[in-house]
């Protein structure tokens, strides 16, 4: 069966772990987040689908969501759920079964994958080295799951916790209403306004105005603008000060 990898990735964990799965399978993945920035939701063929993506407040981003549900796959039949996290998913699974029950897809599972912590407004962030420790203990696992997907076999089914169940259903809902947005965004005399963390939001929300980025009201907190800054110019109010920035090319 024809099989495309698609992945979001905000800081290319999940970037990293969507290439290590095409390659075992001999594809090459679909970059998700250029395509939600240009608001293409062109028809994707592939009777299997495996999405690798970060995880938020214990479930798939909702732009992912969104976008997944307004974007046409004419002869998809089965999806498996590839979810990096810095240390765990919660009750994901839940959510993604019911998004695949609404596209008439088969659900395959889904599986975590713990990767370099990279949500710098609220959390602490490994250094280089950390990261790349990090980063070769995870390849087992995305190791796994490629080798699960290329035999078409579903993913384990985790246990679940109550823990789980409230972080994915009362948690999310409470991270996008009073966490999530752009307004504590800034930059320093360090800018040069080169502009990449225009390019790289997908939801468009930055531009430049006099050579300065300037944050507009939707964000989505991909982070891609603050950790991908070569020069390190953006805070995320006082919260990323002195913390290391984390981003995967």
């Amino acid at each position: 069966m024809n099989t495309q990898v698609l992945y979001f990735t905000g800081t290319g964990n999940s970037r990293f772990a969507a290439r290590s799965i095409a390659g075992a399978l001999g594809t090459a993945p679909i970059d998700m987040d250029s395509r939600i920035r240009r608001g293409n939701t062109q028809p994707i063929d592939g009777e299997q689908l495996v999405f690798v993506v970060p995880t938020y407040a214990w479930r798939m981003p909702r732009i992912v969501t969104a976008w997944i549900r307004q974007t046409p796959f004419p002869s998809a039949q089965r999806a498996w759920f590839v979810l990096t996290c810095g240390g765990g998913i919660g009750n994901a699974a839940r959510y993604n079964a019911q998004l695949c029950r609404k596209k008439g897809w088969q659900h395959m599972g889904t599986a975590p994958v713990v990767m370099p912590e990279n949500y710098v407004a609220m959390f602490l962030v490994p250094d280089a080295a950390q990261a790349a420790a990090i980063r070769v203990k995870a390849a087992p696992s995305i190791e796994t799951a490629g080798r699960w997907i290329s035999e078409a076999r579903p993913f384990p089914t985790p246990a679940i916790r109550l823990k789980d169940r409230f972080l994915s259903t009362a948690v999310n809902p409470i991270f996008y209403r009073f966490f999530v947005k752009a307004k504590a965004f800034t930059v320093d005399a360090r800018c040069s306004g080169c502009g990449k963390c225009v390019s790289l939001c997908p939801l468009q929300n930055i531009r430049l105005e006099n050579g300065r980025p300037v944050w507009g009201s939707r964000c989505t907190h991909c982070m891609a603008c603050i950790c991908a800054c070569p020069r390190e110019a953006v805070e995320y109010g006082r919260k990323s000060v002195g913390k290391p920035r984390y981003y995967l090319a």
